[in-house]
């Protein structure tokens, strides 16, 4: 079309230039040649040409400009002529565009999420080169590095540029005045060279030096722009001054950029250096598996190549550390090594690739509900169709007029939406699970106007052009004769096609919606071990230099543990390492000797260690299957006694009594001079990690008995059932534990039940979504069957008054119309069961405990959209057998 042609011109000036000026050439020699055949001499041929045809830089500007002002001026026509025909429909034009407007806000705001986390790339100079690494078990499963580990290839592979390890650091900074709480800050204790890996460098002061990474070096802290203004007020002179955490003496050495972003753990505000002994004792702290490693790939280097390298490099280090990797469970058989972006988004990837699958099937639904709008509108306009093709319009001139309606009111529509994803992406933010990273970077930003530009253009195209073509086709002898209420058999097959469409994507999404909900109610069916209800829980660290000392250490948390006992409405309370269904995860080797024979002793396997106080298992009601349990008598001196999980002894006690046998625990568990213990009993699993996740081996020992006293416990309090919420009571409980010691912090209060919610936050966040999806879904699909069959009884008003006066019951025209809609109903449902077993592919891994194939979502899901259909019917056929066959004859 001439349309599309200027408009390509528009973007290739200079080429259009070219071709006028080599045309304008062409009719100068064209009347050159006549004059030279008329008798003029060639210069007095060429002299008068240039008189007629004038300055040949004129006309080709001239020529330009006129096309450019017929481009403009025909757009400026066809969006006036648009607007017109909006403001006479009213009705039509608000309705189109609030379901674009929700369509392209919600895709949107996924979009938003979607692309700073899976396409955008991290905010580091060439992040692509940024690797993490883990070691390779025997069974070729991941664990995480030991420092003896990382030590190791530092100093021998040549792969990368840096490689640095991390681990969580959760400083106390104490009260400033008498009124003051103590503030635990979120933090991190890295190697050296963590922000030279990032390629990242403080905006004020400097990184860390390598004197200051060794063990017992210089304290030395780095801090976050946020923490510098919040606590220091932004002082420009806070380099080289001294901060108190911990009680110990830390100097500032730099502070981050503002626009610094910390993927590796993004509630960090301040770091110091991890200060291991490079001297790698093996029974030291050095071979625990507790640490993150990634490094700085060198260029021209590919993470095939590097896990090679390192692999042949950890042979090395297995013969010169022999004692050390037998302490940690065996030397890792190699390295895996991941891309630092794939490796943060693989767990969430699944799940938002479904949402974003989810949104843009709803996007879809809005397209044809707006299609299906204007097919009928299109219907009722088809006697100015073909006025307009009487008067000289082209089939072409009318689709580009319908395109251009289409397509304003998909901008205005989008223009809308882009308030809608403003909120929408808000309430992401507010929503989004806690393991979901890069939060804080999801933002309606370029980009994502560009998306929004993009997909409202797409849109207009898609639900413009049926319409359009299908109003270019009418004959203009029909358009003219008939009325816009008459209507022929034939003519609403694309609008019940739509209709299809529309029933067999919500059949999609509310069966998805459907797998996610029954995974639910099976994860929260799952038994964790354990009774949550009226369970308050809480974590202290206690922190200070006073604290050095384990017996002191003991005294406190065996005081604060009283005091809180003595808290009115309190039935018990207890305190254990770790917690289940939370971050916390300490896996220790255990050993076993059956029947007491020195020479039984199996091989050393890991397992949770949970250090507890005696009342734990009664406090958490953690049922007792065989034996005993932990009481006030497993003390310091006393034979030490284990009770282990049913999981631990099925696995390692198959076919024999485990109480009563022998077991070593601990990091030099396999260790003839290690003293035995006793399995004094075996308790019910616990879900450590997630309710989706099998049973682990683990067991249990009293805080007095393990060999040494953790800085960090958790405190879980029973409350009395009839004494109102349990997280009333948090109040009273942190001020009993303050009353021993009032510096120290107190963080992650929660109920257990609220607790168990959080451990499946991704998936709930997912079926929220799916859930308001599948709402919309199956509203918009109602609408559109209401729509077609409101338009279809209007039109066929005279059909239905003929069939009265020729004595058809009212409930034969009831059912005529019913059949007709439940007809639509039924082929769009069988569709949409087949395309939902196909899309249910992508929630394989959110589903737990449901198969993909599940008969009693689909076979709910087809039932929900046969009665919302039978809902969508119902008023136009009521309508239907209300025509007065006098009336509707007499209109005629």
């Amino acid at each position: 079309m001439g349309i599309l042609r200027r408009v390509g011109n528009l973007f290739r000036r200079s080429r259009v230039e070219r071709e006028i000026a080599d045309e304008i050439e062409t009719h100068l020699a064209m009347r050159v040649e006549e004059n030279v055949a008329a008798g003029m001499s060639e210069r007095e041929a060429l002299r008068d040409a240039r008189v007629r045809f004038g300055n040949p830089i004129v006309v080709r500007e001239r020529t330009v400009a006129a096309d450019e002002t017929l481009l403009l001026e025909s757009i400026r026509a066809d969006v006036g002529y648009a607007l017109r025909q909006l403001r006479r429909a009213p009705g039509f034009a608000l309705t189109s565009i609030l379901i674009l407007s929700l369509g392209i806000g919600t895709a949107t705001a996924i979009f938003s999420a979607v692309k700073p986390i899976l396409l955008d790339p991290l905010p580091y100079p060439q992040a692509s080169r940024i690797m993490m690494l883990s070691e390779m078990r025997s069974d070729d499963a991941p664990r995480r590095p030991s420092f003896g580990t990382f030590r190791g290839l530092v100093e021998r592979s040549s792969s990368f540029d840096a490689m640095a390890v991390m681990k969580a650091w959760q400083p106390v900074m104490t009260a400033i005045s008498e009124k003051d709480h103590p503030e635990r800050l979120e933090g991190q204790r890295v190697s050296a060279a963590y922000f030279h890996v990032l390629g990242i460098a403080p905006r004020i002061g400097r990184d860390f030096e390598p004197m200051e990474d060794v063990s017992h070096g210089p304290n030395a802290v780095i801090l976050s722009d946020r923490l510098w203004r919040r606590r220091f007020a932004a002082d420009e002179a806070i380099v080289g001054k001294q901060v108190r955490l911990d009680d110990g003496m830390f100097t500032v050495v730099g502070v981050m950029p503002a626009g610094f972003e910390n993927v590796l753990s993004p509630s960090a505000e301040l770091w110091t250096t991890l200060q291991y002994d490079a001297a790698l004792p093996w029974d030291g702290r050095e071979w625990g598996h507790h640490l993150r490693m990634f490094g700085r790939l060198r260029s021209g280097v590919t993470a095939i190549q590097a896990a090679n390298e390192l692999g042949t490099r950890l042979g090395v280090l297995a013969s010169i550390y022999t004692k050390g990797y037998n302490s940690s469970g065996g030397a890792p058989s190699g390295m895996i090594v991941h891309a630092l972006q794939s490796d943060l988004t693989e767990q969430v990837r699944p799940a938002l690739l479904a949402v974003l699958g989810a949104v843009l099937l709803v996007l879809l639904i809005a397209c044809v509900n707006v299609a299906n709008l204007l097919l009928a509108r299109g219907v009722q306009r088809r006697a100015e169709f073909a006025m307009r093709s009487a008067l000289g319009a082209s089939q072409g001139r009318i689709v580009r007029q319908l395109l251009t309606e289409s397509l304003l009111l998909a901008m205005i529509g989008g223009m809308l939406g882009m308030g809608v994803a403003e909120a929408g992406v808000r309430a992401l933010v507010a929503l989004s699970p806690p393991e979901l990273p890069r939060v804080n970077a999801i933002a309606v930003d370029g980009g994502v106007f560009l998306f929004a530009l993009g997909v409202a253009t797409l849109v207009g195209i898609v639900v413009g052009l049926v319409p359009a073509l299908q109003a270019s086709k009418k004959d203009l002898h029909v358009g003219m004769q008939q009325r816009s209420r008459s209507t022929a058999g034939g003519r609403y097959r694309m609008r019940g096609l739509l209709v299809i469409a529309e029933v067999s994507i919500a059949v999609v999404l509310l069966v998805s919606a459907g797998l996610l909900l029954r995974t639910m109610q099976r994860l929260f069916a799952v038994d964790p071990g354990f009774d949550g209800s009226h369970l308050l829980t809480m974590q202290i660290q206690e922190s200070g230099q006073r604290f050095d000392n384990d017996t002191v250490r003991m005294l406190f948390f065996t005081q604060a543990l009283e005091r809180v006992r003595q808290v009115p409405g309190v039935v018990s309370a207890d305190l254990t390492d770790q917690l289940p269904l939370t971050e916390d995860y300490d896996v220790y080797g255990v050993q076993i000797q059956r029947d007491n024979r020195p020479d039984s002793a199996g091989p050393v396997g890991g397992a949770l260690r949970y250090a507890v106080t005696p009342g734990y298992f009664e406090t958490m009601r953690i049922p007792l299957r065989r034996g005993r349990l932990l009481n006030e008598r497993d003390i310091v001196g006393a034979p030490v006694a284990v009770v282990i999980s049913e999981a631990l002894a099925g696995h390692r006690f198959a076919g024999i009594d485990p109480v009563g046998q022998r077991v070593r625990m601990g990091p030099d568990a396999g260790h003839g001079d290690k003293p035995w213990a006793t399995v004094v009993g075996v308790v019910g699993n616990v879900k450590q990690e997630s309710l989706a996740l099998g049973d682990e081996d683990a067991f249990y020992i009293a805080t007095a008995q393990w060999n040494w006293v953790d800085t960090v416990q958790s405190l879980v309090v029973r409350a009395r059932s009839a004494g109102g919420p349990a997280a009333a009571m948090a109040p009273a409980i942190r001020e009993a534990i303050w009353s021993v010691d009032k510096d120290q912090a107190i963080v992650r209060v929660a109920t257990m039940d609220s607790l168990l919610a959080a451990s499946e936050a991704e998936r709930h966040f997912v079926l929220m979504l799916f859930e308001a999806f599948a709402l919309a879904g199956l509203v918009l699909a109602a609408t559109g069957i209401y729509g077609v069959l409101s338009g279809s009884v209007t039109e066929r008003t005279r059909e239905i008054g003929v069939r009265a006066a020729l004595g058809a019951s009212r409930g034969n025209i009831l059912g005529l119309v019913i059949r007709q809609g439940m007809a639509l109903t039924t082929v769009g449902v069988v569709v949409g069961l087949c395309g939902a077993v196909a899309a249910s592919r992508g929630l394989a891994s959110l589903l737990f405990g449901v198969s993909r194939f599940d008969p009693i979502t689909y076979a709910g899901v087809a039932v929900l959209l046969v009665f919302a259909s039978g809902v969508a019917c119902l008023l136009p056929a009521l309508r239907a057998v209300s025509v007065d066959p006098v009336e509707a004859l007499r209109a005629e």
